[in-house]
C-alpha cells in the first residue's frame, strides 16, 4: 500500500495500479483498494478492468446492504459499461422502497436483457417482482403464460386466477380465465369453484355440474363447494340430487331455511310432488323440535299459494292444522282435496276427504252438493255409509237404512238444537236462525211434540211456517216430554266376581279423559291408561267404520315394543270390524290360529299378540271405531274386564263427543277481542249469506284482501308477538272506521279481509286508499331502540262478485274466494302497497 502510494506521488499511476492490484490479491475484502484500483484503471482507460472491480464492489456492497454506495457504484458501472441482468436485478431491488417507478424500468431493462439470452427461468423472479410493484393484469398474463410455457402448471393456475379476480374487480369477464386457470390445474378447489361459479352466473348449469362433480368424488368438501354444486342441480331441475346437499347446508347453519323452502317451491314446480312433501315434513320435524311449528305452517301457507296445490301437498297441510287444531284451516284444505281428487276422477279419496271434513262440521253448506257428486261415483255400501254422516241423508240416500233412522234423527235434532241455543246465547241470532230454519226442513212440525224445541223458536223470536197452514202456536208446556234429553248409559251388570279395582279405575280413567280437549288427546289418554291398567304388550285405539281407513290412530306399546305401521293396524281393525258381531266384545284367546283373524294373521304375528280383545266403540247404534288390546303370552279374558272396557269404551265415545262440543263453542266465539275482527271460521258461512242477499236485492258484494307482508319472514325479521301486536292494531283501525254492513276477518296471520256489501269496484278502490291512510299510523317495529319503525304497507287484492239470480251463492263465493286470492298474489308480487283489481267479467262463465 505505501509503495502503491509513493509510485502515485512520483506520478507512476500505471505502476501503483499494479502495487493495488497484488493487494487485492492477497486481500480480497479490501473495497478501498478496489475502489481505489477502479479509479485508476478509469484514468487509464482500462475500462473492461474498471467494469469489472466496479461490479464486484457493487455486489459487495449490496451484500452489506450498504444501499446508498451501491447506487453510486451502479451509476458510475452504467456511465463505463453495461451491467449484468444480475445486477441490475439487485439495483431493482434497491430501488423498490425509495424509486418504484425507476425500480420497475430497471426490471424491464434486465428482463429484456434475458429475452435476449433466452434465459426463460431466470426470467421467473424478475416477472414477480415486476408483479409485486404493479400487480396489472397485463403483468399477471405475463407471469401466467411464461409459467406455463415453463410447464409451472401450479403457478401458471394461480396467475390466471389473479387475472381473473383482478377482472371481476375491474367489472370485466372473468369466466376466460378461471377458464384457463382450471385448464392449467383442474385440481385445486377454488379455481374450479370460481370457474363454476362463472358459469352458472352465465347460464352454463351443465358446465358448471361437470366442473364441480369432480370436486365433490374427490376428497373434503367445503360447504361453498357444496353450496354451489347444490346450486347448479336446482338450476339445472335436478331438484331430487340437489335435496341431500341443501339439507346438510341447512342442517349446519339453519339461517338457510329459505333455501330448503325454495327448493320446496322448486319440486312443486318440477311435478316432483312426493319429494316436496318429503323434504317439507323433514323440514316440519325440524323445526317443531326448535319450537317453530306456528312459524312452519305459515311458511307451508305462503307455499301453497305461491305454487301450483297438489293431492300430496294439500294432504300434508291438512295434517299440520288437524295436529294444530286449525280445525277450519283444515277442514277448508280438505275440501280442497275433494275438488283435486273430484277432478282426476278419484271419487274414492275424494269421499275419504268428505268423510273426514264432515268429522268438523257435518252442516258445511257445501257437503249435499259434493255428496251428490259422487253419487253414482262408489259402491252402494260406502256411499249410504257416508251419506248416513249427514243431516241431509234421507234425500241422499235411495234406500235408507230403517233401522238407523231414529237414531240418527234424534241425534241430528239434538245436536242442531244444541247449536242453535249456544248461537242464542252469543247473540248471533242471524246464525240461530239459520239453525232453526234447518230444524224446520229436517223436522216438519216437530215443536208440536217437542216442548224445549216450542221454547228455542220464542228465544230466538222464530214463528215456525209451513206451506199451506197457519203458524203454529206453541203447545202448552209439559204437554209432551221431551225426546232430546240422552238416556243414561246403562253399564251391563258384571259378574259377581268383578275387581272392585278395576271399577274404581273406570272413573279415574273417566276423569282423565273428560279433561282432554281435543280428540287425538282423548284416544292418547285412553290408550296409555288402560294399556297400563290391563298390562298389554299394545293398546290401539281406532276411529272409523267398517270398510274405510281409520280417520285417527293411537297406540299404546309396552317397554321394549315398537309401535306398528298404521297400514298394518289398518288391516287388523279391518278385519276385527267384519269379526264382531253386533256391539258385543270379541275376546281371542289364540290369535295366530284363529280363524275370525285369518285375513291378518301376518299382521297379528308380526305385532307379538298371542291374544286379542277387541270392544267396538259405539255411538248410538253406530259401530264408530275399535278399541284392542293385545297380550304377547296366553290370557283367558275374564267377564269382569269384558264389563270395566265395554264400560271405558262408552266413555270414551262420550269423551270425544265433549271434546267435539267444545270445539263447535270455540268456533262459535266468532269475534277476536283484541282486534275486533270476526274469526276467520265464520268467513264462509257470513260471505255465503252476503251473497244470498245481494242476489236477492239485486245489489253488487266485494271482496277485499289486505295482506301485510308474507307471514314466515316478518316472524322472522320481527318475532310473532310484534307481528300480532301490528295486526290487532291494524285491525282494531279498521273495524273502527268500516261502515256497519260491512264485515272485517282475521283471513291468516298477516291478512284482513272485508267484505263490502253494495259496493261496485270503483267504490271499493276509494275505501282501499281511505283504509291506507287510516293504517298509516301502524308501525313495525324499529330495528334500533328509540327509533321510528316503517309503516305497515299493505297489498290489496280485490274482486267484485258476480251476481246473477241465476247462479247458484255457493259457486258464487267459491268463484269470488278463488278471484279475490289471485288478485292478492298479483299484488304481492307488484310489491308492497300495490292494489289489484280482476274484474267480474274475467269468470263469469266460470260462474254460470
Amino acid at each position: 500500500m505505501e509503495r502503491a502510494e509513493k509510485l502515485l506521488q512520483k506520478g507512476k499511476t500505471a505502476e501503483a495500479l499494479e502495487e493495488y492490484l497484488l493487494v487485492l490479491r492477497d486481500d480480497p475484502d479490501n473495497d478501498v483498494v478496489r475502489q481505489l484500483s477502479a479509479d485508476l484503471c478509469l484514468s487509464l482507460n482500462r475500462n473492461a478492468d474498471a467494469v469489472r472491480l466496479l461490479g464486484e464492489l457493487f455486489e459487495r456492497q449490496v451484500g452489506a446492504g450498504d444501499a446508498t454506495r451501491a447506487s453510486l457504484t451502479y451509476k458510475k458501472l452504467t456511465r463505463h459499461g453495461s451491467p449484468t441482468w444480475q445486477q441490475k436485478f439487485r439495483f431493482g431491488q434497491l430501488l423498490e422502497g425509495s424509486n418504484k417507478k425507476l425500480a420497475l424500468s430497471t426490471y424491464e431493462i434486465a428482463l429484456s436483457d434475458l429475452g435476449k439470452l433466452a434465459k426463460k427461468k431466470e426470467s421467473v423472479q424478475i416477472l414477480d417482482r415486476i408483479v409485486a410493484l404493479e400487480p396489472t393484469q397485463a403483468n399477471l398474463l405475463r407471469v401466467a403464460e411464461l409459467a406455463s410455457e415453463l410447464g409451472n402448471r401450479k403457478a401458471a393456475a394461480s396467475a390466471y386466477q389473479r387475472v381473473a379476480q383482478l377482472a371481476a374487480s375491474e367489472g370485466g369477464d372473468m369466466a376466460q380465465w378461471y377458464e384457463r386457470a382450471y385448464q392449467e390445474d383442474a385440481s385445486d378447489q377454488d379455481i374450479a369453484l370460481a370457474y363454476a361459479k362463472s358459469l352458472l352466473a352465465k347460464g352454463q348449469m351443465g358446465a358448471a355440474i361437470f366442473i364441480l362433480e369432480p370436486q365433490m368424488n374427490a376428497g373434503e368438501v367445503t360447504p361453498a363447494l357444496r353450496e354451489a354444486y347444490a346450486d347448479a342441480l336446482v338450476a339445472a331441475g335436478r331438484y331430487t340430487d340437489a335435496e341431500p346437499l341443501v339439507w346438510q347446508l341447512f342442517e349446519a347453519n339453519p339461517a338457510r331455511v329459505q333455501q330448503v323452502i325454495g327448493l320446496v317451491g322448486s319440486l312443486l314446480d318440477g311435478d316432483q310432488h312426493d319429494a316436496a312433501v318429503e323434504l317439507a315434513r323433514k323440514l316440519e320435524q325440524f323445526q317443531r323440535r326448535r319450537g317453530e311449528r306456528r312459524q312452519f305452517i305459515g311458511i307451508m301457507e305462503d307455499l301453497t299459494a305461491a305454487h301450483r296445490s297438489s293431492p300430496q301437498i294439500l294432504e300434508f297441510l291438512s295434517e299440520l292444522y288437524n295436529a294444530a287444531n286449525r280445525e277450519n284451516d283444515y277442514c277448508q284444505t280438505l275440501l280442497k282435496l275433494f275438488d283435486l281428487y273430484c277432478g282426476t276422477s278419484d271419487f274414492a279419496k275424494a269421499a275419504e276427504c268428505l268423510d273426514r271434513a264432515a268429522d268438523v262440521d257435518p252442516y258445511e253448506p257445501g257437503h249435499r252438493k259434493r255428496l251428490e257428486l259422487l253419487k253414482g261415483k262408489l259402491d252402494d255400501p260406502r256411499f249410504k255409509s257416508l251419506a248416513a254422516r249427514f243431516s241431509t241423508v234421507s234425500t241422499a240416500v235411495e234406500e235408507p237404512v230403517h233401522e238407523q233412522e231414529s237414531t240418527l234423527g234424534a241425534s241430528t235434532l239434538q245436536d242442531l238444537m244444541l247449536q242453535a241455543e249456544i248461537l242464542v246465547q252469543y247473540g248471533m241470532r242471524n246464525k240461530a236462525v239459520e239453525r232453526l230454519q234447518r230444524i224446520q226442513e229436517l223436522f216438519p212440525r216437530e215443536e208440536e211434540r217437542n216442548e224445549d224445541l216450542q221454547r228455542l223458536y220464542l228465544s230466538a223470536g222464530v214463528t215456525p211456517r209451513y206451506a199451506g197452514s197457519a203458524p203454529l202456536p206453541p203447545a202448552a208446556a209439559g204437554a209432551v216430554s221431551s225426546p232430546a234429553a240422552t238416556a243414561p248409559v246403562v253399564t251391563p251388570a258384571p259378574d259377581p266376581s268383578t275387581d272392585v279395582r278395576s271399577f274404581t279405575r273406570v272413573a279415574e280413567i273417566s276423569r282423565k279423559l273428560y279433561h282432554q280437549g281435543t280428540a287425538p288427546a282423548v284416544l292418547s289418554t285412553a290408550v296409555r291408561e288402560i294399556g297400563t291398567h290391563w298390562e298389554s304388550t299394545r293398546c290401539i285405539a281406532a276411529m272409523g267404520k267398517a270398510g274405510s281407513f281409520p280417520t285417527a290412530l293411537e297406540e299404546f306399546c309396552a317397554d321394549g315394543f315398537k309401535k306398528a305401521g298404521a297400514s298394518a293396524i289398518a288391516e287388523l281393525i279391518a278385519c276385527l270390524h267384519q269379526a264382531v258381531k253386533g256391539h258385543d266384545p270379541l275376546a281371542i284367546e289364540d290369535a295366530p290360529k284363529a280363524a275370525a283373524l285369518q285375513s291378518a294373521r301376518k299382521v297379528v304375528t308380526d305385532m307379538g299378540a298371542a291374544a286379542v280383545l277387541a270392544i267396538p266403540l259405539s255411538d248410538g247404534e253406530e259401530i264408530v271405531g275399535m278399541l284392542v288390546l293385545m297380550h304377547n303370552r296366553a290370557r283367558v279374558w275374564q267377564q269382569a274386564d269384558m264389563v270395566v272396557l265395554k264400560t271405558l269404551a262408552e266413555q270414551m265415545v262420550i269423551a270425544l263427543n265433549n271434546a267435539g262440543l267444545r270445539r263447535l263453542v270455540k268456533n262459535l266465539s266468532v269475534t277476536d277481542e283484541k282486534s275486533g275482527l270476526l274469526k276467520r271460521s265464520s268467513y264462509i258461512d257470513l260471505l255465503l249469506a252476503e251473497s244470498k242477499r245481494a242476489i236477492q236485492n239485486a245489489s253488487a258484494l266485494s271482496v277485499l284482501l289486505l295482506k301485510f307482508g308474507k307471514s314466515g319472514a316478518m316472524i322472522k325479521e320481527h318475532g310473532e308477538a310484534a307481528v300480532q301486536s301490528v295486526m290487532e292494531r291494524a285491525g282494531q283501525l279498521i273495524s273502527d272506521n268500516i261502515r256497519s254492513n260491512d264485515l272485517a276477518f282475521r283471513y291468516d296471520t298477516t291478512t284482513i279481509a272485508i267484505l263490502l256489501g253494495e259496493t261496485a269496484e270503483k267504490e271499493a278502490l276509494l275505501a282501499v286508499e281511505k283504509l291506507r291512510k287510516i293504517v298509516a299510523e301502524v308501525r313495525l317495529p324499529a330495528k334500533e331502540e328509540g327509533g321510528k319503525g316503517p309503516s305497515a304497507l299493505f297489498s290489496a287484492g280485490l274482486a267484485q262478485a258476480v251476481i246473477r239470480t241465476e247462479y247458484d251463492p255457493v259457486d258464487v263465493v267459491t268463484e269470488v274466494i278463488n278471484r279475490a286470492e289471485h288478485a292478492l298474489a298479483q299484488g304481492m308480487a307488484q310489491g308492497p302497497g300495490k292494489v289489484v283489481a280482476l274484474g267480474p267479467a274475467l269468470a263469469a262463465g266460470a260462474v254460470a
